[in-house]
């Protein structure tokens, strides 16, 4: 659901949990979250003290997955891409990871990327191949665009390969358009008014 290169990337502003981090929100603790199937995990802001394990993360995933959130053909996520997913700044990029009930073993993440002035952010979501059909997209998203929300985001997108038939379904049914993305047919443009309700 993204562009190695070109993906943008933003954070919201995660609940105030009265610790300052050095930027001008506060970072929360683990976030418990239940999926629509009953399945429970956590959520939190990338640290980046999370680098190993985000790295055995994407050895979990499938390599259609690593294509679809990454938009080209790659065999593994390398040192430069760890670098940069996990070197956010909490305010207009974000990489909000979704841990197992061990808070330890990363099961998901959601980037999410925005403009300068947060009119718009796009969001990425990959999901580790043995925690997949658990409801964990839709969880995710919807937690996302409750962040985005939070954070004065108007407006939430997803690039999409047109044969990533899961995730264009998933979005649509939550309530995102659907269009051609301008400059590549092979890929779909998905996109929430924040603004006007919820996904």
């Amino acid at each position: 659901m993204s562009n190695q290169t070109a993906k943008p990337t933003l954070s919201t502003k995660p609940e105030k949990t009265g610790q300052e981090t050095g930027h001008d929100l506060i970072v929360s603790k683990s976030i418990p979250l239940t999926t629509r199937s009953g399945f429970e995990f956590h959520v939190r802001p990338v640290a980046p003290s999370d680098e190993e394990e985000l790295a055995a993360f994407f050895k979990h995933v499938s390599k259609d997955d690593l294509r679809f959130r990454f938009l080209s053909s790659i065999s593994e996520v390398g040192k430069e891409m760890l670098s940069y997913l996990i070197n956010v700044d909490h305010d207009h990029k974000e990489d909000f990871l979704a841990l197992d009930i061990d808070d330890k073993t990363i099961i998901a993440s959601a980037m999410l990327g925005a403009n300068d002035d947060k009119s718009v952010a796009e969001v990425a979501i990959v999901v580790r191949s043995d925690y997949k059909n658990r409801g964990m997209s839709w969880t995710m998203l919807e937690y996302v665009a409750k962040e985005a929300r939070k954070s004065g985001i108007k407006k939430l997108q997803s690039v999409e390969s047109r044969q990533n038939h899961a995730a264009i379904e998933l979005e649509r049914e939550m309530g995102f358009t659907a269009k051609s993305c301008p400059g590549d047919a092979t890929l779909m443009l998905l996109e929430f008014d924040l603004t006007a309700s919820n996904p």
